[in-house]
Order: C-alpha cells, then structure tokens, then sequence
C-alpha cells in the first residue's frame, strides 16, 4: 500500500490504518480507545505508529 493512502487512512479513518500496519492487538484497541474519546490523538497515534520505524533522513 501506497504511503499516501495509509497517510490518509491515519487522518480519516485511524484505527483502520492501525490494523492495516500492524494488525489487531493492543494498538489497534488504544487507537479505538483514543479515536473513539478524542479524535486528533488517534490520528497522532496512527501517524506515529506507521512513521516510527523510518529513518529521519
């Protein structure tokens, strides 16, 4: 999948992106959980999961 569609996953549809990167466990369900409560951490969450693992440069 392409960066740009899982970068828009993460924005609309956050826990969507989660599972789709890193499948159904205990950041899918704490995405639910800060998406469901409050929305933009959720967001931040996803963005964060999928981005974690790249270099900065």
């Amino acid at each position: 999948m392409s960066s740009l569609v899982r970068i828009l996953l993460a924005i609309f549809l956050p826990p969507i992106a989660v599972l789709v990167t890193n499948g159904i466990g205990l950041q899918f369900l704490l995405n639910i959980v800060l998406t469901l409560m409050f929305g933009l951490p959720g967001m931040i969450h996803a963005l964060w999961l999928m981005n974690r693992d790249r270099p900065l440069i």
